[in-house]
This record gives structure tokens, C-alpha cells and sequence, in this order.
């Protein structure tokens, strides 16, 4: 098993995404600073299946960022602009309390304007399966900020990738 996460099989395969695919977004986080700095789809497939991920995983991964782009696309905000935002039962149920928890935490600490929420939950209502896990939604965010060429601050980029019992409390 190589270090990479696995996860049943329920819900992924319905709309076509393979559970590993956030090994693959991972990945091309750690290793491109930016989506522009991605090579074009078929050379980082290529890349891809070299370091050893398997096809549907890659394809998956390429189709979700191509959603990210989209998204990225429609959801345009003022800077500074703020407001309430009430989930629908679908997302409710999509998503579950602790990412709606933690999107709501983003969100009132001033880190994650509008538009970049509504990316979140729009790639976040495109993985099938739910309540969403919480570690899924954390890389759902990191990915969001990618796409934008933006880096969190370090306390966010705490929040996304250090586990809370891990945590050190000084």
C-alpha cells in the first residue's frame, strides 16, 4: 500500500470518481506551485501514471480540476464582501455538520471570502457519497486556493494538515 489513502467503494463510482483521487490532487499540490505551472492534460497524465498513479485515479483527478477551473470561472466576489449562506437539505446532507463547521470557521475568521466558499462547496457537492469526510473537504479547500494561485496563511494551512491530537498547545 504505498502510503496513500483507500477508501470503500460506496458512492464514488456513481458519478464516475475514483476514492483516490485525492492522492492524485494532493500530489499535484506538493509538486506544482500553481495550476499554470501544470503541464497540458496529456503530459501530466503521463507523469502521473510514472510515479504510480493508476488511470482512473488520474482521469478522475483531471476531471474534478477541470470542474475547479469552471467554478473558478463563475463565482466572482468583491473583495471584503460577506454573507450568510444557507445550505439547502442536499448540501446539508452532502456535506454533513463537520464541513459545514469548518466552512462556517473559515469563513468567520476572514480566510475564505465568498466566491472561494461557493468553489468549496461546489467541488465538494461534486464527490459523490456523503456526509463528506472532513479530511476530504480540508483538501477541497487547499485546492481551491491552488487553483487561485493563492497561499493560506500558515494558522489555515495548520488547520488543513496538522490532525487536532497532534496538535501542540503551548
Amino acid at each position: 500500500m504505498n502510503g496513500r489513502r483507500h477508501f470503500g467503494p460506496e458512492g464514488f463510482q456513481a458519478l464516475g470518481y475514483s476514492a483516490a483521487m485525492f492522492d492524485v490532487l494532493v500530489y499535484l499540490y506538493e509538486t506544482y506551485w500553481r495550476p499554470d505551472a501544470c503541464p497540458d492534460h496529456a503530459q501530466l497524465t503521463r507523469k502521473l501514471s510514472a510515479v504510480g498513479f493508476e488511470d482512473d485515479e488520474i482521469r478522475d483527478a483531471l476531471s474534478w480540476l477541470d470542474g475547479l477551473a469552471a467554478s473558478s470561472q463563475s463565482h466572482h466576489a468583491e473583495p471584503g464582501e460577506r454573507s450568510l449562506r444557507i445550505y439547502s437539505r442536499d448540501e446539508q446532507e452532502h456535506l454533513g455538520d463537520a464541513s459545514m463547521g469548518f466552512i462556517s470557521f473559515l469563513a468567520s475568521a476572514g480566510v475564505l471570502p465568498t466566491a472561494m466558499r461557493e468553489m468549496v462547496i461546489d467541488r465538494a457537492m461534486a464527490i459523490p457519497g456523503g456526509p463528506l469526510d472532513l479530511e476530504d473537504l480540508k483538501i477541497i479547500v487547499l485546492m481551491v486556493f491552488w487553483s487561485l494561485g493563492e497561499e493560506p496563511d500558515a494558522l489555515i494551512l495548520d488547520e488543513l494538515f496538522v490532525a487536532p491530537e497532534e496538535r501542540l498547545i503551548h
